[in-house]
């Protein structure tokens, strides 16, 4: 995994967690669904990176 893709990946996750804390902080259900969504996506992808550099070694 690049060092590009990995700083991508955690300021995804990073903003998803700063949603969701938002979505808490004002009790909207859909804000925070988002933010998990985002994370969630975050976390596939990172996965994802992991798996290729698996497959490269």
């Amino acid at each position: 995994m690049s060092t590009g893709d990995k700083i991508e990946n955690s300021g995804e996750k990073l903003k998803g967690a700063a949603k969701e804390a938002a979505g808490k902080a004002v009790g909207n259900e859909r804000l925070k669904a988002e933010g998990k969504a985002d994370q969630a996506k975050a976390d596939i992808k990172q996965a994802g990176e992991h798996a290729k550099d698996a497959l490269k070694h």
